[in-house]
Protein backbone atom coordinates (compact mmCIF):
# COMPACT_ATOMS: atom_id res chain seq x y z
CA UNK A 1 0.00 0.00 0.00
CA UNK A 2 1.41 3.43 -0.94
CA UNK A 3 0.09 6.39 1.05
CA UNK A 4 -0.12 10.06 0.11
CA UNK A 5 3.43 10.65 1.35
CA UNK A 6 4.81 7.76 -0.62
CA UNK A 7 5.34 5.57 2.43
CA UNK A 8 5.37 1.89 1.55
CA UNK A 9 3.81 -0.50 3.99
CA UNK A 10 4.43 -4.21 3.72
CA UNK A 11 2.48 -6.47 6.05
CA UNK A 12 3.22 -10.19 6.23
CA UNK A 13 1.48 -12.34 8.77
CA UNK A 14 2.81 -15.86 9.11
CA UNK A 15 1.24 -18.67 11.06
CA UNK A 16 4.37 -20.00 12.76
CA UNK A 17 5.36 -22.12 15.66
CA UNK A 18 9.05 -21.84 16.45
CA UNK A 19 10.21 -23.85 19.43
CA UNK A 20 6.63 -23.83 20.63
CA UNK A 21 6.68 -20.13 21.42
CA UNK A 22 6.63 -17.89 18.35
CA UNK A 23 3.20 -16.84 17.21
CA UNK A 24 3.61 -14.51 14.23
CA UNK A 25 5.86 -12.18 12.28
CA UNK A 26 5.11 -8.74 10.88
CA UNK A 27 7.46 -6.70 8.70
CA UNK A 28 7.00 -3.16 7.45
CA UNK A 29 8.91 -0.20 6.04
CA UNK A 30 9.16 3.20 7.70
CA UNK A 31 11.03 6.38 6.85
CA UNK A 32 13.21 6.56 10.00
CA UNK A 33 15.69 3.91 8.94
CA UNK A 34 18.67 3.31 6.74
CA UNK A 35 18.03 2.48 3.05
CA UNK A 36 17.28 -1.21 2.61
CA UNK A 37 15.95 -1.65 6.16
CA UNK A 38 12.74 -3.37 7.23
CA UNK A 39 11.23 -3.46 10.69
CA UNK A 40 9.86 -6.72 11.97
CA UNK A 41 8.21 -8.18 15.02
CA UNK A 42 7.50 -11.61 16.38
CA UNK A 43 6.05 -13.05 19.57
CA UNK A 44 8.31 -15.24 21.68
CA UNK A 45 7.09 -16.72 24.96
CA UNK A 46 4.04 -14.45 24.76
CA UNK A 47 6.15 -11.29 24.48
CA UNK A 48 6.28 -9.09 21.38
CA UNK A 49 9.88 -8.76 20.17
CA UNK A 50 11.04 -6.33 17.51
CA UNK A 51 14.02 -5.92 15.22
CA UNK A 52 15.38 -4.20 12.12
CA UNK A 53 16.69 -6.25 9.21
CA UNK A 54 18.90 -4.90 6.44
CA UNK A 55 18.67 -6.83 3.21
CA UNK A 56 21.25 -6.16 0.48
CA UNK A 57 19.96 -4.89 -2.85
CA UNK A 58 18.39 -7.47 -5.14
CA UNK A 59 18.11 -9.88 -2.23
CA UNK A 60 16.95 -13.37 -3.05
CA UNK A 61 16.41 -16.19 -0.58
CA UNK A 62 17.90 -18.51 -3.20
CA UNK A 63 21.34 -16.98 -2.49
CA UNK A 64 21.40 -18.52 1.01
CA UNK A 65 23.34 -15.57 2.39
CA UNK A 66 25.15 -15.45 5.75
CA UNK A 67 23.33 -13.87 8.70
CA UNK A 68 24.89 -11.37 11.11
CA UNK A 69 22.99 -10.51 14.30
CA UNK A 70 24.18 -7.23 15.86
CA UNK A 71 23.20 -6.56 19.49
CA UNK A 72 22.98 -3.03 20.86
CA UNK A 73 24.32 -1.78 24.17
CA UNK A 74 22.33 -1.13 27.34
CA UNK A 75 19.58 1.46 27.00
CA UNK A 76 19.75 1.29 23.21
CA UNK A 77 17.84 -0.21 20.31
CA UNK A 78 18.50 -1.87 16.99
CA UNK A 79 18.47 1.53 15.31
CA UNK A 80 21.01 2.81 17.85
CA UNK A 81 23.29 -0.09 16.93
CA UNK A 82 23.09 0.91 13.28
CA UNK A 83 23.92 4.47 14.22
CA UNK A 84 26.79 3.40 16.49
CA UNK A 85 28.40 1.60 13.55
CA UNK A 86 27.64 4.56 11.24
CA UNK A 87 25.71 2.13 9.06
CA UNK A 88 29.00 0.39 8.30
CA UNK A 89 27.66 -3.13 8.69
CA UNK A 90 24.94 -2.28 6.17
CA UNK A 91 27.54 -1.03 3.70
CA UNK A 92 29.51 -4.24 4.12
CA UNK A 93 26.32 -6.28 3.73
CA UNK A 94 25.76 -4.67 0.33
CA UNK A 95 29.27 -5.37 -0.93
CA UNK A 96 29.84 -8.75 0.74
CA UNK A 97 26.25 -10.01 0.35
CA UNK A 98 24.95 -10.89 3.80
CA UNK A 99 21.88 -10.12 5.90
CA UNK A 100 22.15 -7.99 9.06
CA UNK A 101 19.58 -8.10 11.86
CA UNK A 102 19.47 -5.54 14.68
CA UNK A 103 17.17 -6.91 17.42
CA UNK A 104 15.73 -4.79 20.23
CA UNK A 105 16.21 -5.76 23.85
CA UNK A 106 13.25 -5.48 26.21
CA UNK A 107 13.09 -1.85 27.35
CA UNK A 108 16.56 -1.37 25.88
CA UNK A 109 18.37 -4.17 27.70
CA UNK A 110 19.43 -7.80 27.25
CA UNK A 111 19.21 -10.57 29.83
CA UNK A 112 22.93 -11.31 29.72
CA UNK A 113 23.04 -13.28 32.98
CA UNK A 114 24.19 -10.57 35.41
CA UNK A 115 20.86 -10.90 37.27
CA UNK A 116 20.46 -7.18 37.90
CA UNK A 117 17.14 -6.09 39.41
CA UNK A 118 17.51 -2.66 37.80
CA UNK A 119 16.46 -3.82 34.32
CA UNK A 120 13.25 -5.62 33.39
CA UNK A 121 15.01 -8.02 31.00
CA UNK A 122 17.07 -9.40 33.87
CA UNK A 123 14.60 -8.85 36.70
CA UNK A 124 11.94 -10.91 34.88
CA UNK A 125 14.49 -13.34 33.42
CA UNK A 126 13.38 -12.63 29.84
CA UNK A 127 14.51 -15.49 27.63
CA UNK A 128 16.65 -13.59 25.14
CA UNK A 129 18.43 -16.80 24.15
CA UNK A 130 15.08 -18.13 22.93
CA UNK A 131 14.45 -14.85 21.08
CA UNK A 132 17.74 -14.99 19.20
CA UNK A 133 17.24 -18.70 18.48
CA UNK A 134 13.80 -17.91 17.08
CA UNK A 135 15.27 -15.16 14.89
CA UNK A 136 17.80 -17.63 13.49
CA UNK A 137 15.02 -20.15 12.78
CA UNK A 138 12.94 -17.48 11.11
CA UNK A 139 15.67 -16.22 8.81
CA UNK A 140 16.78 -19.70 7.84
CA UNK A 141 13.22 -20.72 7.01
CA UNK A 142 11.72 -17.56 5.52
CA UNK A 143 14.77 -15.74 4.12
CA UNK A 144 16.85 -18.75 3.15
CA UNK A 145 19.96 -17.67 5.08
CA UNK A 146 22.73 -20.21 5.45
CA UNK A 147 22.28 -21.83 8.85
CA UNK A 148 25.96 -22.78 8.88
CA UNK A 149 27.00 -19.14 8.57
CA UNK A 150 25.22 -17.40 11.45
CA UNK A 151 27.27 -14.82 13.36
CA UNK A 152 26.66 -12.59 16.36
CA UNK A 153 28.36 -9.38 17.43
CA UNK A 154 27.47 -7.02 20.25
CA UNK A 155 28.54 -3.91 22.11
CA UNK A 156 28.61 -3.63 25.93
CA UNK A 157 25.34 -5.19 27.20
CA UNK A 158 25.02 -6.66 23.70
CA UNK A 159 28.55 -8.00 24.06
CA UNK A 160 27.68 -9.68 27.35
CA UNK A 161 24.66 -11.19 25.61
CA UNK A 162 26.94 -12.40 22.81
CA UNK A 163 29.07 -14.25 25.35
CA UNK A 164 25.91 -15.83 26.77
CA UNK A 165 24.79 -17.00 23.34
CA UNK A 166 28.22 -18.51 22.71
CA UNK A 167 27.86 -20.36 26.01
CA UNK A 168 24.28 -21.58 25.58
CA UNK A 169 23.73 -22.10 21.83
CA UNK A 170 27.27 -22.49 20.43
CA UNK A 171 26.14 -25.15 17.98
CA UNK A 172 24.08 -22.51 16.15
CA UNK A 173 26.87 -19.95 15.76
CA UNK A 174 29.79 -20.06 13.33
CA UNK A 175 31.70 -17.30 15.16
CA UNK A 176 31.15 -14.28 17.42
CA UNK A 177 32.71 -10.88 18.09
CA UNK A 178 32.42 -8.77 21.25
CA UNK A 179 33.15 -5.06 21.62
CA UNK A 180 33.53 -3.11 24.83
CA UNK A 181 33.29 -5.73 27.57
CA UNK A 182 34.87 -8.83 29.13
CA UNK A 183 32.86 -11.78 30.51
CA UNK A 184 30.63 -11.31 33.54
CA UNK A 185 31.65 -13.25 36.64
CA UNK A 186 28.33 -15.12 36.60
CA UNK A 187 28.82 -16.36 33.05
CA UNK A 188 32.50 -17.11 33.53
CA UNK A 189 31.59 -19.47 36.38
CA UNK A 190 28.71 -21.17 34.55
CA UNK A 191 29.57 -21.23 30.83
CA UNK A 192 29.42 -24.72 29.38
CA UNK A 193 32.52 -25.45 27.24
CA UNK A 194 30.93 -28.16 25.12
CA UNK A 195 31.58 -26.59 21.69
CA UNK A 196 34.39 -24.47 20.27
CA UNK A 197 33.43 -20.98 19.09
CA UNK A 198 35.83 -18.69 17.21
CA UNK A 199 35.79 -15.32 18.97
CA UNK A 200 37.14 -11.81 18.49
CA UNK A 201 37.22 -9.36 21.41
CA UNK A 202 37.81 -5.60 21.03
CA UNK A 203 38.22 -3.56 24.20
CA UNK A 204 39.50 -0.15 25.23
CA UNK A 205 42.18 -0.31 27.92
CA UNK A 206 40.96 3.02 29.36
CA UNK A 207 37.26 2.18 29.32
CA UNK A 208 35.71 4.15 32.22
CA UNK A 209 32.81 1.70 32.51
CA UNK A 210 34.48 -1.71 32.09
CA UNK A 211 37.64 -2.28 34.17
CA UNK A 212 40.35 -3.97 32.09
CA UNK A 213 41.57 -5.98 35.08
CA UNK A 214 38.08 -7.02 36.15
CA UNK A 215 35.80 -5.85 38.93
CA UNK A 216 32.64 -3.75 39.17
CA UNK A 217 31.00 -2.38 36.04
CA UNK A 218 29.79 1.12 36.74
CA UNK A 219 28.28 4.10 34.97
CA UNK A 220 29.19 6.96 37.27
CA UNK A 221 28.04 5.88 40.76
CA UNK A 222 25.68 3.21 39.40
CA UNK A 223 27.02 -0.33 39.88
CA UNK A 224 26.17 -2.77 37.10
CA UNK A 225 27.54 -6.15 38.14
CA UNK A 226 31.00 -7.64 37.99
CA UNK A 227 33.23 -8.87 35.18
CA UNK A 228 36.43 -10.89 35.09
CA UNK A 229 39.57 -9.42 33.59
CA UNK A 230 40.21 -9.29 29.88
CA UNK A 231 43.12 -11.68 30.38
CA UNK A 232 40.90 -14.28 32.10
CA UNK A 233 38.25 -13.84 29.42
CA UNK A 234 40.67 -14.45 26.57
CA UNK A 235 42.36 -17.34 28.36
CA UNK A 236 38.97 -18.97 28.96
CA UNK A 237 38.14 -18.96 25.25
CA UNK A 238 41.64 -19.98 24.19
CA UNK A 239 41.49 -22.95 26.57
CA UNK A 240 37.95 -23.85 25.54
CA UNK A 241 38.92 -23.74 21.85
CA UNK A 242 42.02 -25.83 22.45
CA UNK A 243 44.43 -23.14 21.22
CA UNK A 244 48.06 -24.06 21.81
CA UNK A 245 49.93 -21.14 20.22
CA UNK A 246 49.86 -17.61 21.63
CA UNK A 247 51.33 -15.02 19.30
CA UNK A 248 53.14 -12.00 20.68
CA UNK A 249 51.49 -8.60 20.89
CA UNK A 250 51.65 -6.68 17.62
CA UNK A 251 51.01 -2.94 17.41
CA UNK A 252 49.08 -1.75 14.39
CA UNK A 253 49.86 1.43 12.45
CA UNK A 254 48.73 4.64 14.14
CA UNK A 255 46.31 5.49 11.34
CA UNK A 256 44.77 8.40 13.25
CA UNK A 257 47.48 10.15 15.30
CA UNK A 258 44.97 12.70 16.58
CA UNK A 259 42.61 10.27 18.32
CA UNK A 260 44.83 9.57 21.34
CA UNK A 261 44.77 5.78 20.93
CA UNK A 262 47.06 2.95 19.83
CA UNK A 263 45.82 -0.50 18.90
CA UNK A 264 47.53 -3.83 19.35
CA UNK A 265 46.47 -7.37 18.52
CA UNK A 266 47.08 -10.75 20.16
CA UNK A 267 46.16 -14.03 18.46
CA UNK A 268 45.70 -17.55 19.76
CA UNK A 269 46.00 -20.17 17.04
CA UNK A 270 46.46 -23.90 16.41
CA UNK A 271 42.99 -24.31 17.90
CA UNK A 272 40.55 -27.22 17.68
CA UNK A 273 38.60 -26.95 14.46
CA UNK A 274 40.53 -23.78 13.62
CA UNK A 275 38.47 -21.80 16.17
CA UNK A 276 40.92 -18.95 16.76
CA UNK A 277 40.73 -16.36 19.52
CA UNK A 278 41.72 -12.77 18.69
CA UNK A 279 42.05 -9.80 21.03
CA UNK A 280 42.33 -6.16 19.99
CA UNK A 281 43.45 -3.95 22.87
CA UNK A 282 43.11 -0.20 22.46
CA UNK A 283 45.43 1.90 24.58
CA UNK A 284 43.61 5.13 25.37
CA UNK A 285 40.35 3.65 24.04
CA UNK A 286 37.05 4.02 25.88
CA UNK A 287 33.64 2.37 25.95
CA UNK A 288 33.25 2.86 22.23
CA UNK A 289 33.01 1.19 18.83
CA UNK A 290 36.29 1.78 16.93
CA UNK A 291 35.62 3.79 13.81
CA UNK A 292 32.07 4.34 15.03
CA UNK A 293 29.90 7.13 16.37
CA UNK A 294 31.02 8.99 19.53
CA UNK A 295 27.59 8.61 21.12
CA UNK A 296 28.46 10.42 24.37
CA UNK A 297 31.23 12.89 25.30
CA UNK A 298 34.74 11.60 25.93
CA UNK A 299 34.43 12.70 29.54
CA UNK A 300 31.75 10.05 30.02
CA UNK A 301 32.67 7.12 27.77
CA UNK A 302 36.26 7.83 26.73
CA UNK A 303 37.83 8.00 23.30
CA UNK A 304 36.77 6.38 20.04
CA UNK A 305 39.73 4.98 18.13
CA UNK A 306 40.08 5.90 14.48
CA UNK A 307 43.01 3.55 13.95
CA UNK A 308 40.78 0.60 13.07
CA UNK A 309 37.31 0.05 11.66
CA UNK A 310 35.54 -2.46 13.92
CA UNK A 311 32.94 -3.18 11.24
CA UNK A 312 35.51 -4.37 8.72
CA UNK A 313 37.66 -6.25 11.23
CA UNK A 314 34.65 -8.05 12.68
CA UNK A 315 33.21 -9.08 9.34
CA UNK A 316 36.61 -10.21 8.02
CA UNK A 317 37.02 -12.43 11.09
CA UNK A 318 33.49 -13.79 11.29
CA UNK A 319 33.04 -14.47 7.59
CA UNK A 320 36.05 -16.78 7.51
CA UNK A 321 34.13 -19.36 9.60
CA UNK A 322 31.29 -21.77 8.91
CA UNK A 323 29.73 -24.40 11.16
CA UNK A 324 30.15 -26.95 8.36
CA UNK A 325 33.86 -26.20 8.11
Amino acid sequence: MVGAKGRTLVLIVLAALLAGSVVYLRVWKTERMYPGDLRGEMVVDGLKRTYIVHLPRNFSEDEHLPLLIALHGGGGSGFDMERLTRGGLNVLAEGERFVVVYPDGVEGHWNDGRNLSRYRAQRENIDDVAFISALIDLFVREYGVNGSRVYVTGMSNGGLMTYRLACEIPERLAAVAVVGVSMSENLYDSCSPRTQVPIMIILGKDDPIVPWDGGELHFGPVKLGRVVSVEKTVEYWADRNGCTVRHGREYLPDADPEDGTRVWIERYSNCSGGAEVVLYGIEGGGHTWPGGYQYLPRSIIGKTSGDIDANELIWRFLSSYSRDG
